[in-house]
Formats: structure tokens, sequence, C-alpha cells
């Protein structure tokens, strides 16, 4: 028999694909290549590993919505990377799926392009200055090479697609709006061979996907993290399993906070007509539509920075008021200490999510933003609902956090979050001012009342420091005889007045003494954080403005949290108003007054008020 070896792989162009065909022995015949799976995991499959046999092609997936007003239904650009046994051996392989605004390019960065947070409460703020448009980046048939070097040898498909007025997909971005959940639900139907899939943004020739099992996941962070989540919303069927990491689940709580004009920490005066402009890289013939009718019409007459109230225009961006449809396996990864995308986010998609009777888990770390699950985690989701391998990762811990002084790939596991043996604990304070007045569990009474002037001159951190300001009011307990572990939501409840009919309201959990050393980690210092609008103190969809000198009782939470706090520290509650960080920042000198005796804490601690007590 006659033996020919190609000496090196050949590249034939098929269409919109590029194929490169390895060249074995011809005339042996080999094994077909197939996925392989240990321990409940799938593993690196050699016939896939090597990068230059994948097959790579992209096309424009039709969707069912008109969002740039053309009259003709918008298409979604989406590239293909798979194995070339895909094409060659006819093998069919679930997809890993990644959508996202950034993928050709983004706007200018800069303070000078966000809302100027020097404003006066309940004023109009002055207006934006604007960038020019976004020089779209990329090259066909590749729009992205995220994720393929995880999946594709693990024997999967690895699929992505610029979301709706970014890059070659048609439309008009809308930060949340419906079409960014039409959009990926399209790519996944096409994908299961209900919607049509095309070689050209406007052509007819159409491409399908007879390489997919039908059986989707998705996953991505930030941004990316939030669309899985709004695909699943829409309840598409084939979509099996999503992994947010760090999304953004409500656009209100993004940018405000209880009625609060509250900024992405990093991104002073952002809000979400400036992400809008940032992430619109779509085709130039729709660009005007499309400032005019999202970004005019619909963004700068309903976001309301004058009174930061929720509404229907936020409403309609909260992903919480759309988990009814959703059925999709979630796996939700966030860091307590995101002060962008704070953690609330993911929290509440889980306990919602979870309270459906929808297979749930999550990983928590102790950094900042993003950060995905252990691949060997992210690797039994994705076998368990996309191969449909019984590995038994629904028996698995509900919850995976990683401890303070661990490395990311190594989370301790609990039976939930919070953790069941947490139980609220309330704490009272007693007077101080201008220095620290004391933290305890024990009821007081007469303390009387202690007055703050606001500045937003100073920072929280220096705030926390201070031996002596009239610009915060803190409290701390005793130093911990022992370690104690916040597992959950604080609450707090502040009976104030204020010499204005408008204030800031902030208030920091801390851990003292502050650890000012360049190695220091955020876990040394912050607990968690939380803001609020006390003219919001009946209903966060509208304000009543404060009588000064009136006292008014406000309660809200305080961020998620799940911490372990040392021996030898002290906790410290900080109330203050403008946050220099975070807040809007108006001329200082309001004053904030706080009655001691009707203001309370309350703490979720691991073991509850006896643990505590030992450790006081």
């Amino acid at each position: 028999m006659l033996l020919l070896r190609l000496a090196h792989p050949v590249r034939f162009t098929l269409g919109v694909f590029t194929l490169l065909l390895a060249g074995p022995t011809v005339g042996i015949a080999a094994e077909p290549a197939k996925p392989v799976f240990k321990d409940g995991e799938a593993q690196v499959v050699k016939a896939f590993e090597d990068s230059d046999y994948w097959i790579r092609h992209d096309l424009w997936v039709e969707t069912e919505f008109d969002s740039d007003g053309d009259g003709k239904l918008d298409r979604m650009h989406v590239s293909v990377t798979r194995q070339r046994q895909t094409e060659t051996d006819g093998l069919k392989l679930p997809v890993v799926y990644n959508s996202s605004p950034y993928y050709a390019g983004t706007g200018a960065k800069g303070q000078e392009y966000f809302w100027n947070p020097r404003q006066e409460l309940g004023q109009a703020p002055p207006e934006r200055k604007h960038f020019g448009p976004v020089e779209r980046t990329g090259m066909r048939p590749i729009i992205s090479k995220r994720h393929e070097k995880d999946w594709v040898p693990r024997g999967y498909i690895v699929v992505h697609s610029s979301s709706p007025g970014t890059g070659l997909s048609q439309g008009c971005p809308t930060v949340g709006g419906d079409n960014e959940s039409l959009a990926p639900k399209a790519v996944i139907d096409w994908l299961c061979g209900r919607a049509d899939g095309y070689t050209t943004p406007d052509g007819d020739e159409k491409v399908t996907a007879d390489w997919c099992t039908g059986k989707v996941g998705m996953t991505g962070t930030s941004y990316n993290g939030t669309i899985p989540l709004a695909a699943a919303t829409t309840g598409v069927e084939g979509l099996e399993a999503i992994i947010p990491v760090a999304p953004n689940t409500s656009y209100y709580h993004y940018y405000r906070s209880n009625g609060l004009v509250r900024h992405p920490y990093g991104y002073l005066g952002e809000d979400i007509d400036y992400l809008y402009d940032f992430i619109h890289s779509g085709p130039e013939a729709r660009r005007d539509y499309c400032d005019c009718n999202v970004r005019d019409e619909e963004m700068l007459k309903q976001f309301d920075r004058v009174n930061g109230d929720y509404n229907d225009f936020w409403a309609g961006r909260d992903y919480l008021n759309d988990l009814e449809p959703l059925k999709a396996a979630v796996l939700m990864a966030h860091a307590f200490n995101d002060w962008n995308v704070v953690p609330e986010h993911s929290v509440r998609i889980y306990e919602a999510v979870k309270a459906k009777g929808v297979p749930a888990q999550v990983f928590f770390h102790q950094g900042g933003h993003g950060g995905p699950p252990p691949i060997k985690m992210m690797n039994r989701w994705f076998t368990r609902y996309l191969h449909g391998v019984e590995n038994d990762v629904e028996k698995d811990p509900r919850a995976w956090i990683v401890r303070e002084k661990d490395k990311q790939d190594k989370p301790t596991s609990y039976p939930d979050y919070p953790n069941p043996d947490a139980e609220p604990v309330t704490f009272h304070l007693s007077a101080g001012a201008p220095e620290r007045g004391s933290l305890g569990i024990t009821p007081t009474t007469d303390q009387g009342t202690e007055t703050l002037v606001d500045n937003f001159s100073f920072d929280g951190a220096s705030l926390a420091q201070a031996e002596w300001t009239e610009h915060r009011l803190i409290y701390t307990t005793p130093e911990l005889k022992a370690p104690i572990h916040i597992s959950g939501t604080p609450r707090i409840t502040i009976k104030l007045a204020s010499s204005k009919p408008a204030v800031n309201l902030s208030v920091w959990l801390v851990s003292l003494p502050w650890n000012n050393n360049k190695n220091a980690k955020i876990t040394d210092n912050i607990i968690t954080r939380g803001w609020a609008d006390p003219q919001n103190r009946n209903s966060i969809t509208e304000s009543e403005p404060l009588v000064p000198g009136e006292f008014y009782e406000v309660s809200f939470d305080l961020q998620p949290d799940d911490q372990i706090i040392p021996k030898g520290q002290q906790i410290g509650l900080m109330i203050f108003s403008s946050d220099k960080d975070f807040t809007l920042h108006p001329t200082p000198g309001t004053e904030l007054t706080i009655d001691l005796d009707a203001t309370s804490l309350s703490l979720p601690i691991v073991g509850g008020k006896q643990t505590l007590g030992e450790a006081m």
C-alpha cells in the first residue's frame, strides 16, 4: 500500500471559513477523535489541542428586532472556532458562547468625558462633554480568542458575538435594553437550528450550525458576564448553563444606590449615557439614529441624575425583574471587594434563582473586580450540563469562598451563602465625637445626638484613620479576643436630621487599626460599604425632601460580605455624608445629626451573639 504523508498542514478556504487539514497517514483509518471525561471533567484531547487545525469562520445571525430603525431585522456578527473533526468527521459538540460590546474597540476614557460630580444635590447637572465616534478595530473572521485555549481542547466549540450596535453587529447599543437579551437568544436559536445565519450582513446565503449538539453554555466577565444572564432571562431552549463573572445585574444598582447617585469605583462621574458612547462602535450609517433615539431621547430624559430615583427606565434594565423564564443552571462568581460592580449584583440573583429551584452555586473571592471560578469548577459545571455527564455537580456544596489568605484557586466550601450558621446581631452606639465612640451589643440610652459636617474633600480612608475630625462619626468595638466571621448582608438603621433638604449618606464598616503598608490587602481595612439618600427613606421610586432639623429614620442594606475579622482588630462603624470616591460632591457645610439611641447596626455573625460575646 502506498503511504502518503503531508509534511505541513494544508489550508483550504471554503466560503466563510478557513479549514486546516492535517495530513495523517492516508490509507490508515484512525479512530475518530471525541471528548474524553475523567473524574467528572472534560479532559484535553490531543487531537483537539493544536490551534493550527481549528476551523474559524464568521457569519451574521438574524434577530427578531429592528433596534436601529432601518426597517430590517438586525443581524449580529458571530464568529466560530471549532475542531476540524466537526468538518471532517461529522463530530457534533456543545458550545461555550461569549458575547460582548467591547470586542471591536471602545471610546475615549478620562474624567473629562464623565459627568462633573461637583454638583449640588437636587439640581440639574452641568452638561457632559462627548468624545468623537469610536474607531472600530479587529479583523474578520476572528472576533475574539477568549476562552478558546480553555475549552476547544476539552471538546467544546467556542462562539463569540458582538452585541447590538457594536463592531459589525447591526442595531443600537441600549446598555441593558431588551435587544441585548434577544441578541444572544438569536445566536443560541441559530446554534440550535431555529434561526437563520448568513454569510454577509445583508445577503441571503445561509449558514447552518450542523456541528452543534444543541447544548450551549455562556460565560464572561463584567458586561460580558451580564449578557449570559440577559440571554437566560429569555428562557431560550438550548442554553443549559451560565457562569456570569462579576455581572452587572441592574444598571440602577450600578449607577445609583438607595435613591442616591453613586458612581462605580474608579469612574467618578460615569453614568449610563457615557457607557453607551463608550461601546458604540457599530455601523456608521445608523449611529446618528441610535444617538438620538437611545441616548438622547431615552437615557438622558429618563435616567434622573437629579433625584436618583428608581423608575421604569431603570426597572427595564434590572434582570431581577425578568427571571421568571430562566431555567439554565447558574454558577455565579463575584468578589466581596468589587467596588465597581458591587457584590449585591450576584447575591440578589443567586438568592432569586435558588428560590426558583434552578440549579445554582456561588463562587466568591476577596479581591476586586473580575476573577472567574477555578477552571475545575467551570469544567465540572459545563461537563454536567453541556455534555450531560452525571458527575453529581448539583450535589456539591452551594457556596465556595476564597478565604482571606488563600489563593484564588483554593476556595473553601460551605453549605450555602450566607453561612447557615450566621445570625443577625444588633450593635448599639455610644457617644464619642469628634473622636471615636463605642460599638457594642448592649443597648444604650441617653446618648443624645452627635453631628458631622459634610466635606467631600476628605476621602473615606482618611476619615477612618483620623483621631479627631468633625467630618465623620465613628464607633468601634473593643479589640477582638478571637476572630469573628461575618457572612451575609449587614443592615443599618439611622435616625438623622439634616440642615438642608437633601444630603448624601455614606456608611463604611472598617477593620481597625488601619493597615497602611504597601502590601496591605483590601480586607485588612474595608469590611463593607453602603450609601443611601434619606429623601428615599419611604420609597426607592419617590424622593421626599427633608425638613431641615427634623429627624427621620432611614434603614438600608450595606453590601453583602463574607469576611473573617482577625483577633486583635476592632470593627468600626463610620457614618459620613459625601463619599469622595463614589457620590456627588455638593458644597461642603451641610450638617448631619445622628440620634445615637435610635441608631443601630445589624451584623450577620457566624455563631451569633454568643460567639461575638466571647470574642469581645
